[in-house]
């Protein structure tokens, strides 16, 4: 693409890392470039300060209109490089049409320019943990391989290293992989971890959200190949045969003894083509889900020609992804684990699966619109004491829990609820006070961050601090009262 001199508006600059790329590989393509975000200037100061010190660099210069849009930047440019997260319906984006502006994400960009083979991950839980073992496993044949997309890493800026032979891992949201579809492209290797409900306030139904995610395959050639895993009868089980296809497909099941390409012995062992690969104890990291994620992973990898030794060699090395069920630290006997990007009920609920100690559960936040009915029937069944954040699905979670079974009920575990807490470091304090030697006490809202938060890395971060410091000081009788 020739966008030398072309003028180009970056739409959402944001903190995650995004727009910032987009900017920085928009300038150094020649592009005349004009940033417009929401967010006052103030909120954005990091990312600002980096993209004029690039400019700079380039002898360039990039203009701004902070805390608000204007309707002349959209009409007036040639291309208008949109966040993923701006929804389809944006008037903002009906002046583009109307003016014949082109409109692309980086996620597009990238397509249209990245030379490499591109594997996609995407799923509604899972899908950053299954990326980052993904790209661990490639990296063993192939040490150059890039992960990036939706991992607070600018997939543009990482294609100065990236060569026909260098595979790129792209972990991709629902969103990315909408404006994807609307120009036909899906990447040649793909993966989908799993599927319940989120993003519906965004996507308008679960039907639209998984149709999304389909986007994923939809378009790949008779060379494409989808990984998808047997157990799904969701949506997802209804989505996926109707977009087709055309490649190759590979199922993965961690149902003991299912006939299926990748899988799970009676015994634990994990099996890939048929053979042994590792067992599941092998993996660093706890629950089901993650065994899932490990048999979607190699799976993918193994397709893409990594041998199995290989594969079981990375496995056995896989730490884990912080924010994801990120153990912080133990203090007098209690673990402390950040699983903050357990934003939607179905990741809580993966969170409780997991970890097998007694729980104090931190919990509630921002409304996604989701169900919470049987994250609230696990909840009472599986937590001890839970610690509610303030935000505007908190209520709706709290009547659940206490619509899922009454006080006196065999299998309710729940003995006491605190909250809802506006101040993150009293409900941290607090769940601290209620935890006893043995105990986990697990961060997973269910929820989405916003209101409390910047967004859901903020929280965890904010919780690590918090945590962290809590062990340096121990918390006083006033504290934790």
């Amino acid at each position: 693409m020739n966008l030398r001199g072309k003028r180009t508006l970056v739409m959402g600059l944001g903190v995650h890392g995004g727009g910032l790329g987009v900017a920085r590989w928009l300038l150094r393509q020649g592009a005349l470039v004009t940033v417009t975000d929401m967010a006052a200037p103030e909120a954005l100061a990091a990312p600002l300060a980096h993209l004029d010190a690039a400019a700079a660099r380039l002898g360039a210069s990039v203009c701004y209109t902070l805390g608000a849009h204007l309707a002349d930047d959209f009409t007036s440019s040639d291309l208008v490089v949109i966040n993923p997260a701006v929804r389809p319906d944006s008037p903002w984006l009906a002046l583009c049409r109307q003016a014949g502006v082109l409109i692309e994400t980086e996620m597009t960009l990238f397509f249209r320019v990245c030379p490499g083979p591109i594997l996609g991950v995407t799923g509604t839980k899972g899908k950053t943990t299954t990326s980052l073992m993904l790209a661990a496993m490639l990296r063993k044949a192939f040490p150059d391989t890039v992960a990036a997309g939706n991992l607070r890493v600018s997939a543009l800026e990482a294609l100065e290293t990236i060569t026909a032979q260098t595979p790129v891992v792209l972990e991709l949201s629902s969103f990315q992989l909408e404006r994807l579809g609307e120009v036909g492209l899906s990447p040649r290797y793909s993966l989908i971890t799993n599927l319940s409900a989120d993003h519906v306030n965004w996507h308008g139904s679960m039907a639209a959200y998984a149709r999304a995610k389909a986007q994923i395959f939809a378009h790949q050639g008779e060379d494409g190949v989808v990984v998808l895993s047997t157990t799904d009868t969701g949506p997802g089980s209804l989505i996926w045969p109707q977009a087709g296809y055309r490649g190759h497909l590979i199922r993965y099941d961690v149902t003991p003894g299912a006939n299926t390409d990748a899988g799970i012995t009676a015994d634990g062992t994990l099996t890939l083509a048929g053979a042994p690969l590792a067992h599941g104890n092998d993996i660093r990291l706890p629950g089901t889900h993650s065994r899932a994620n490990a048999l979607a992973a190699a799976a993918l990898a193994h397709s893409f020609g990594v041998g199995p030794a290989q594969i079981a060699t990375a496995l056995r090395s896989f730490t884990g992804v912080e924010h994801r069920l990120e153990l912080v630290c133990e203090i007098d006997g209690v673990r402390y684990i950040n699983d903050t990007t357990a934003t939607n009920p179905a990741a809580a609920l993966a969170a409780l699966e997991a970890i097998t100690t007694p729980i104090v559960l931190i919990a509630g936040g921002a409304d996604k619109e989701l169900e919470f009915a049987e994250l609230g029937r696990a909840i009472s069944r599986r937590v001890k004491a839970l610690v509610l954040l303030e935000g505007s699905a908190t209520q709706r979670l709290n009547q659940q829990i206490a619509d899922s079974a009454n006080p006196q009920s065999a299998t309710r575990n729940l003995q006491s609820i605190s909250g809802p807490y506006d101040r993150f470091e009293q409900a941290i304090t607090v769940a601290q006070g209620l935890a006893e030697p043995g105990d986990t006490v697990l961060l997973s809202p269910g929820c989405a961050s916003f209101g409390m938060f910047r967004n859901e890395f903020h929280r965890g971060e904010e919780f690590r601090r918090i945590v962290h410091g809590m062990a340096v000081t121990p918390p006083s009788e006033t504290e934790t009262a």
